[in-house]
C-alpha cells in the first residue's frame, strides 16, 4: 500500500473530508488531493502532524512514507534489486 492510499483509508475511516485534514495540515485542498493520490509528496512535518490526528506511532507512517519515496526514486531504473541490496548492506554497516 503507498502512502497516499494509507491516509485516505485512515481520512475515511474517521469520516474526515480532504478538506478538513488539508485546513488542519495548514495545505490547499487540490494539493492535499494530490498528495493522496501519490502524485505529490508529503512532507516530513505533514507526517509527524498525521500520526498525532490518527493517533499512530511517528513510526508506522514514516516508514510507509519513506519506503514510498525510495520506491518512486527507483521505478524505472533497470537495477533496482541489486541498488537496494546494495544500500541495505550499506545501512546495516554504517549501523
Amino acid at each position: 500500500m503507498n502512502f497516499g492510499e494509507r491516509i485516505k483509508e485512515l481520512r475515511e475511516g474517521k469520516d474526515l473530508l480532504q478538506r478538513q485534514l488539508a485546513a488542519t495540515l495548514e495545505i490547499d485542498t487540490p494539493m492535499f488531493s494530490k498528495m493522496e493520490r501519490g502524485d505529490r509528496f508529503f512532507r516530513k512535518k505533514n507526517i509527524l502532524s498525521l500520526s498525532e490526528i490518527f493517533y499512530l506511532p511517528e513510526k508506522e507512517l514514516l516508514t510507509i512514507w519513506l519506503a514510498n519515496k525510495v520506491l518512486h526514486n527507483i521505478h524505472d531504473e533497470e537495477y533496482q534489486i541489486e541498488g537496494l541490496e546494495l544500500a541495505l548492506t550499506n545501512l546495516s554497516q554504517n549501523a
